[in-house]
């Protein structure tokens, strides 16, 4: 089939080479448009957008694709079905009526579950042990269409988002390729999604990554490994911001107020909680680059009694 990929950052990256080396024609690629990067916000193209322009692909940008003159780009490259995979814009009519065989998204979990755009990180936050990745067929509503295809994925006890996500986009581009080919040998068999087991995966933003020290510690891990790499977990100390990285949950039976910070015996740091304290692997002081925790504490020579801040109310684990 003649193929329209429409993908934007490097997780959609490995399904757009498995439809290259697929016996479809990837006849061109939807992606957002170049964004600011890095502290001097240069203008930069999308990782799917530079994969594209390597394999000389027809490149359109755009946001909205159910623009006029977005459409008249895509109805040019005569298209019959579109593979989508973190395109990040919102697909609607006419748009959606184009292809003939529509639009086949690759969403990453297991559906009706995390239905929105950051299903991944919200499976770790909720203590998961499995998920996977869908393929559907892309309707108005929020990721409601009919799933074509699954495949499941272990969730680790040390999986961040960054590595779940990576495992996930690597072992669900066969998956998209194998629903292309039963759409166009005529063997797909779309099912509706049943109404239970619905759940929500609406964005993260740095603001809803503060942690709350008086959660217990397998909470708090969970949601911190979530959080890692993007958007980051924080917490502060007098109001100054500390990037913190995966911790890793103790059983030690003593009692560390939550968010005070002491150096354990075998030279680790640990972090006090609801429950057990949790070890600190990785900080990012104020202004300063990622450091092993325990040269941080050695550096910081903490005092007793040294202790992030912790918010008046404990949010919902």
């Amino acid at each position: 089939m003649r193929v329209l990929f429409a993908g934007t950052p490097a997780v959609a990256v490995p399904a757009l080479e498995a439809l290259l080396a697929s016996d479809h024609e990837v006849v061109g690629v939807l992606t957002r448009p170049p964004a600011p990067v890095g502290r001097r916000r240069v203008l930069t193209p999308s990782p799917v957008h530079e994969r594209a322009e390597r394999a000389g692909l027809r490149v359109v940008t755009s946001s909205r694709p159910h623009a006029e003159e977005t459409l008249a780009q895509l109805r040019d490259l005569d298209i019959e079905v579109a593979a989508v995979v973190a395109y990040g814009a919102l697909l609607r009519e006419p748009a959606l009526s184009l292809p003939p065989h529509g639009w086949i998204n690759l969403h990453f979990s297991l559906l009706p579950a995390w239905r929105g755009a950051a299903p991944v990180q919200h499976a770790l936050m909720a203590g998961d042990e499995v998920t996977g990745a869908s393929t559907f067929q892309i309707e108005a509503g929020l990721d409601t269409g009919p799933v074509l295809g699954t495949m499941t994925e272990t969730i680790t006890p040390t999986d961040t988002a960054g590595t779940l996500l990576d495992r996930l986009a690597h072992a669900g581009a066969p998956l998209l390729v194998s629903t292309l080919d039963a759409i166009a040998n005529g063997s797909a068999q779309p099912q509706p999604q049943p109404s239970d087991g619905v759940s929500l995966a609406p964005q993260i933003t740095s603001a809803d990554a503060e942690i709350d020290w008086r959660l217990p510690s397998h909470v708090v891990d969970r949601r911190i490994r979530g959080l890692t790499p993007a958007p980051g977990a924080w917490t502060t100390h007098h109001g100054e911001r500390f990037k913190i990285g995966p911790v890793i949950p103790t059983m030690l039976r003593i009692f560390v107020p939550p968010g005070a910070v002491m150096a354990n015996g075998d030279g680790g740091v640990l972090v006090g909680t609801a429950s057990a304290p949790v070890r600190l692997t990785q900080i990012a002081p104020p202004g300063k680059p990622w450091m092993d925790a325990t040269a941080w504490a050695r550096g910081a020579r903490l005092a007793d009694g040294w202790r992030f801040d912790v918010a008046e109310e404990v949010t919902d684990a």
